[in-house]
């Protein structure tokens, strides 16, 4: 019995042995007396089991028949084991026609054992990971979005790169933003200062992983392209909490680095990229560990300043026309036509897009030269009638000439490095530099 019907047969027992009066029964039992003694003649006649509902046991008029339900299960079962209720509720109605409430089949899918209710989920456990034991072995990266500078300057970000093993902080970079290029030109003077780790862990941004619905495209990113050159492990950790070394090390900054900042009268990035090596030297001196082993497991670069230069620029491939032209960044590069490039026709190339702009062209260990016809920029005709080896494209010049006026109004490819346009806004081409 219920409560609620336990209380009822107290109350009832109290009338019949005379310490309560039918009318203060049913007044406190929400009933009509004679309602109530409508009850006592049940329970004098029959005892306390008469005053149970006769529906008790018995499936709600209201309730869906057991078919339909059966049906559903099995749809839910084949279609969308792993759709949440309100999901299953909408293609349920979209697609199979049946109209159920979510709270009906969240119960429905509870009982079948479909789905888990949060509150009744086990919590995930993250246990701590012990330290690296070599200094160099793995070092983790993260951005770190913030107004470092409290207003005096725009919001930009911190690139943090931190040992595992020791807690140091290996390399800090400012930039404006955390893009591709920003994290080749701090890897870049990482690797100056201290050599080639084992490994860098980093999070899941696109700059170092490709997502499933990016399966189409390679499945190595610019980034990690660079550190597969450097012969440097890249890792991916899969939650917040797997690199909680460096995310503790962002906190911490954002709480000291800003408040040194502020003291030292610091406003601009450039001035702090140029104070950071003294704040890093002071930071490891109060709180680094000593790492278990003595060893440092960075590695020299093998290589002189053109090789780094090629390994963090960035790669992308053109296939060169029968005219020996390919447009990279709406710009069109027009290949010397010598006899030895005449038979590259088709062939692929590989193009170097280099951090301050310029431009090279790769084919295969060779490179390539070339010259730019830039269609965004207005066209000097007498200056294409001079130059003899832009006829190949003097049609193609008079049918864009409309285009050509408004060069001003158009910009670049969304897909390129912002730096071009930052380049552009100088009023030269680093491709003819």
């Amino acid at each position: 019995m219920t409560d609620k019907e336990l209380h009822r047969i107290r109350m009832i027992e109290n009338v019949i042995d005379r310490r309560l009066s039918g009318t203060q029964a049913a007044r406190r039992l929400g009933i009509t007396a004679r309602h109530l003694y409508r009850l006592v003649s049940r329970y004098k006649t029959d005892g306390a089991e008469s005053l149970l509902s006769e529906r008790r046991g018995k499936p709600s008029n209201r309730s869906y028949p057991d078919e339909l339900r059966s049906q559903v299960i099995a749809v839910i079962r084949e279609h969308y084991y792993d759709f949440g209720p309100k999901l299953v509720s909408e293609k349920l109605s979209h697609l199979h026609a049946i109209h159920l409430a979510v709270e009906t089949l969240r119960r429905w899918m509870t009982a079948a054992g479909i789905w888990v209710p949060h509150s009744q989920r086990k919590p995930r456990i993250y246990q701590p990971r012990q330290r690296r034991d070599c200094l160099g072995e793995l070092i983790q990266i993260d951005g770190s979005h913030h107004d470092w500078f409290e207003g005096r300057s725009p919001k930009c970000c911190l690139l943090v790169f931190i040992d595992d093993a020791t807690g140091k902080l290996m390399h800090l970079h400012f930039s404006e933003t955390e893009s591709t290029f920003d994290y080749l030109a701090a890897t870049r003077r990482y690797i100056e200062l201290h050599g080639r780790p084992v490994a860098f862990y980093s999070d899941r941004h696109t700059i170092f992983h490709v997502s499933k619905r990016d399966a189409h495209t390679d499945r190595i990113t610019q980034y990690g392209r660079a550190l597969q050159e450097l012969n440097i492990e890249l890792i991916c950790a899969n939650s917040s909490q797997a690199k909680g070394r460096v995310e503790r090390a962002n906190k911490t900054l954002q709480d000291r680095l800003i408040k040194e900042m502020r003291l030292e009268k610091i406003n601009t990035i450039e001035e702090a990229n140029g104070w950071l090596p003294y704040f890093i030297a002071d930071f490891n001196d109060r709180f680094a560990k000593v790492p278990k082993f003595p060893k440092d497991l960075h590695r020299p670069f093998v290589g002189d300043a053109c090789d780094m230069d090629d390994t963090f620029a960035w790669h992308d491939t053109r296939v060169l026309s029968k005219s020996l032209t390919f447009q990279y960044d709406k710009v069109l590069y027009l290949v010397e036509p010598t006899e030895e490039n005449s038979r590259l026709a088709g062939e692929t190339v590989k193009v170097l897009d280099y951090p301050d702009g310029r431009i090279a062209v790769m084919y295969g260990d060779r490179s390539l030269d070339c010259q730019v016809f830039d269609k965004l920029a207005e066209v000097d005709q007498g200056q294409i009638v001079e130059n003899k080896r832009l006829g190949a494209v003097l049609s193609f010049a008079q049918q864009k000439q409309d285009e050509m006026d408004r060069a001003d109004q158009r910009s670049r490819s969304k897909k390129m490095p912002k730096r071009r346009a930052q380049i552009r806004a100088l009023g030269r081409n680093p491709a003819l530099d």
